[in-house]
């Protein structure tokens, strides 16, 4: 089954995040088990909500099927579709009262993280977030390093708007180190980002 992009890029299915074996939980190596950064941001979701932490999910794009095949009378099956619309950040909800709206994204690279991972649609929908109140970053891994940051959104916006004055094209990686939290991979939640939030709202009320 195809699925693509608004820009024509091809969507990667998602692959079924493992099954936790609590009974072998120490065997695990923490962030280095070969999960995508989704995979990980997704199972510390569900730690979360089943300990009503917080309610955080990944936001569902609509789609437009463009092709459906019907093998069975009682079964269709899409063949080809379009995500009908860009879409904003991956995640967004709720932590004791405060919205939460965050981006996700992973690079190999290993002393930088390149802009175009970004589009003006999603640093104009964290921007309008941020002004109502919300709680609004992103959460960078370094693949290569297996090292995983938390950037403020309005730490990003310096950056993105550096590049359109023929700044830099990527952030580099002492940048990152200097303007963002970093968190490291455990055993439930997978990522415990939630410890940085906090962080985020105390900071917020000192200002």
């Amino acid at each position: 089954m195809n699925f693509n992009y608004p820009d024509g890029r091809k969507f990667q299915q998602e692959s079924k995040p493992s099954k936790l074996n609590t009974t072998g939980a120490k065997k695990l190596i923490f962030g280095d088990r070969g999960m995508r950064l989704e995979d990980e941001i997704n199972e510390s979701n569900k730690y979360y909500r089943a300990h009503e932490i917080a309610v955080i999910y990944k936001k569902p794009t609509p789609i437009q099927i463009v092709k459906v095949d019907y093998p069975k009378r009682s079964r269709a099956v899409i063949k080809e579709a379009y995500f009908r619309q860009a879409s904003t950040t991956d995640y967004n909800g709720i932590y004791q009262g405060h919205y939460v709206d965050f981006e996700a994204k992973e690079t190999t690279n290993k002393n930088t993280f390149p802009l175009k991972n970004f589009h003006q649609h999603q640093i104009d929908h964290l921007r309008a977030c941020l002004k109502q109140g919300g709680i609004c970053f992103v959460i960078i891994k370094y693949v290569t390093l297996n090292k995983y940051f938390i950037m403020p959104a309005s730490k990003l916006f310096k950056y993105w708007e550096g590049q359109k004055d023929d700044g830099p094209k990527s952030i580099q990686l002492s940048e990152v180190e200097r303007d963002s939290y970093e968190i490291t991979a455990n055993y439930n939640p997978t990522l415990p980002y939630i410890e940085i939030i906090n962080k985020l709202i105390e900071s917020r009320k000192e200002q």
